[in-house]
């Protein structure tokens, strides 16, 4: 069982990252063997966020703010506030545009590591690390 507190969360630790539009806290990386990460993201007011998640799935569910997503694809547009979710299952290339500041958790598949860096397109690498065990051997390991 792991049990993580939002305040062991903090800048400067591993876990915490940040740009000048948003800040992340990874409540759950890769290094923990459980098949996707989870986080919570902040996005500063005023901000436009271009992103593409090419290499995973993301489920996002806005608890704070409000904004408005655009599928940079279909030209469809979508308001988002405190109890909408949107799941990018398809990779689609998207835009955030924060009215105020939004508050989102959000699920990653695969898992990110923590180390990644959206790239200039607004992607992040695949990182796949060799040493995390996957949930079927952490399963093993809990029965055994």
């Amino acid at each position: 069982m792991i049990v993580r507190s939002m305040s062991d969360i903090q800048p400067g630790h591993e876990r915490y990252t940040q740009s000048e539009n948003w800040h992340s806290r990874r409540i759950v990386l890769a290094q923990e063997g459980v098949g996707f990460s989870l986080h919570e993201t902040v996005l500063y007011a005023g901000t436009v966020n271009d992103m593409w998640y090419a290499n995973h799935v993301e489920a996002v569910y806005c608890i704070g703010g409000k904004g408005d997503l655009l599928d940079k694809e279909t030209g469809e547009s979508y308001r988002i506030e405190p109890g909408t979710m949107y799941l990018l299952d398809g990779h689609e290339k998207h835009r955030l545009s924060c009215e105020t500041e939004m508050t989102m958790v959000c699920v990653f598949n695969p898992p990110v590591t923590g180390q990644e860096v959206h790239d200039e397109h607004g992607v992040y690498p695949l990182i796949i690390p060799n040493d995390v065990p996957t949930t079927t051997e952490g399963a093993k390991e809990a029965s055994a």
